[in-house]
């Protein structure tokens, strides 16, 4: 068991965005968190990465109580996170972000990196080998001195991505990565996904709401609606419970 849930609600003046939110994550799988607009979904990434504290309830990573950990903490005890709206620097390089993304990992002050010093160099050296292989994981070499505003908006997506890889976290939580894509775009944000899993060894938790990508993609689903779940289980499973057809899916595919 890589991440655990215990009994989460998270309150905004008395209402429960999250109510009594119990879940796994297993190490190495693709689990997807799917359910209506205001569901808790958010919500409930907020609480797992630290950005958001809870009411209520537990929440351990590897058998460690990580509840109400500030994110920077979480982030260096291994999770990584994304959000729907892509939080880059567009007015900096690709590899200007991704270098961002791995500095919290690196351990020069600003008197070493004024001086040059050895801790300076070795980081420094480190920093260009994650980048370099980072970029090359997302399949973005050829875009690697371009400024972010010139990207695509799938483009940001994947850059987005690798911004949260690049500290090779134990878990990644990916919040819609295709919200807003056409279904090519779609396609190749999926594939990165199963590549994220299946060859870098990365547990997988997203949020999405294009159920054809998640039921081919995820080992897992769990279904919230109002804060509370109210299904888990195999995509087979999700796509025959009455319960989540009624609520989320619609009559038109239970038909």
């Amino acid at each position: 068991m890589l991440l655990q849930a215990e009994n989460l609600i998270k309150n905004f003046s008395g209402l429960a965005a999250v109510d009594d939110v119990s879940l796994d994550v297993h190490e190495g799988e693709v689990l997807a968190i799917v359910g209506p607009n205001g569901a808790g979904k958010s919500v409930l990434f907020g609480l797992l990465s630290g950005l958001l504290r809870p009411t209520s309830g537990k929440i351990r990573l590897q058998g460690e109580d990580i509840t109400g950990l500030k994110p920077h903490r979480i982030a260096r005890k291994g999770i990584a996170r994304t959000f729907q709206t892509t939080a880059l620097f567009d007015q900096l390089r690709v590899v200007d972000n991704l270098a961002l993304g791995f500095r919290a990992q690196t351990r020069s002050g600003f008197w070493s990196t004024l001086l040059h010093t050895r801790g300076w160099k070795k980081d420094k050296a480190e920093t260009e080998a994650r980048v370099a292989a980072t970029l090359h994981f997302i399949g973005l070499e050829k875009k690697a001195f371009h400024f972010v505003s010139t990207l695509s908006q799938s483009e940001q997506k994947v850059l987005s991505i690798g911004v949260a890889l690049i500290r090779q976290p134990k878990m990644i939580l990916l919040d819609e990565p295709t919200g807003g894509l056409i279904v090519e775009d779609t396609e190749e944000i999926t594939e990165l996904i199963r590549k994220i899993h299946e060859k870098a060894g990365i547990t997988v938790c997203l949020v999405e709401h294009k159920m054809r990508m998640v039921m081919g993609l995820a080992h897992r689903i769990v279904v919230l609606n109002f804060g509370r779940v109210i299904a888990q289980g195999t995509p087979e499973e999700i796509g025959k419970n009455s319960q989540v057809i009624e609520a989320y899916l619609g009559e038109k595919y239970g038909a």
